[in-house]
């Protein structure tokens, strides 16, 4: 196979024998190489068949990989390969891409003592706790590599990058509505109560199990239980402040999803909410 293009020492365009063009990617595979030269194929450590529609992807990986040191592509292709072996998935070029330029940026800017938050961690690591050990892998891998710390929640951050780039679209769509949700609910109650302080209480633990189920229901649209009077003005009258929570989650998942929530349902939510509210 001709190198076509070199994009640094360890990415390189090929042209293939039946003229298709490949980007591989192997340790020292462009190092003193130019376009006409035969690349050394026992180097090639990953290669991409492109197609017309990867144009964008082409230059896409040439903006990012030029910046790469070899240290920092050793990573990426280290990282990426785990996943896929945990994962049981094959990742297309987009994820190259998209965690080589987060990961060249993260380790930039922890050199400079600068961290970002990612809002999205605590969803992350309940809800993808296989891909939340890949980012805990990571920062490991860095820590090991490079010398160098990353921050607890850059964790989630890698994590959100291989959560986007796997295959099964229509479950990771129901996934993401699910925990956007349940998202939405956890913030319905901090409002509501001011702040929630104990996450690490049983109460709380349950509560966020509930929801869960709760959110499965909404994005299924089953609606679950009957309308108990009894109980629902039991726990009206004597959890009033709890009960007005879930009047608030009612009317979200009414509007947003147009989901009618049983009487039942809103009494076991009421006591939940009830056990977090006293558990304080």
């Amino acid at each position: 196979m001709k190198i076509e293009k070199v994009f640094n020492n360890n990415v390189v365009q090929v042209l293939g024998i039946n003229n298709e063009e490949i980007i591989v990617m192997g340790k020292g595979l462009g190092f003193q190489k130019k376009p006409g030269d035969e690349v050394n194929q026992d180097l090639i450590e990953k290669r991409f068949i492109l197609q017309n529609t990867d144009t964008d992807m082409v230059g896409e990986l040439s903006r990012v990989y030029v910046d790469l040191d070899s240290e920092e592509i050793d990573l990426v292709l280290e990282i990426i390969h785990q996943g896929q072996e945990k994962l049981g998935q094959t990742f297309d070029i987009s994820l190259y891409i998209a965690l080589a330029d987060h990961l060249h940026y993260t380790i930039q800017r922890t050199r400079e003592g600068l961290t970002l938050q990612n809002p999205l961690a605590w969803e992350v690591r309940k809800f993808y706790p296989e891909e939340f050990q890949l980012g805990k892998d990571t920062i490991e891998l860095v820590k090991e590599k490079m010398k160098l710390q990353l921050a607890d929640d850059e964790a989630a951050s890698i994590a959100l990058h291989f959560i986007n780039a796997q295959k099964d679209g229509g479950l990771l769509e129901k996934n993401r509505l699910i925990s956007k949700i349940v998202s939405d609910i956890l913030e319905i109650v901090r409002l509501h109560f001011g702040e929630v302080r104990d996450e690490e209480s049983i109460s709380y633990n349950r509560f966020i199990t509930h929801v869960q189920y709760f959110a499965q229901r909404v994005a299924n649209g089953l609606v679950q239980g009957k309308n108990d009077a009894f109980l629902y003005e039991q726990v009206k009258e004597n959890y009033p402040h709890a009960f007005a929570c879930t009047e608030k989650i009612k009317s979200y998942v009414e509007s947003a999803y147009n989901f009618a929530m049983s009487r039942d349902e809103q009494v076991y939510l009421t006591i939940h909410i009830q056990r977090l509210e006293t558990s304080q």
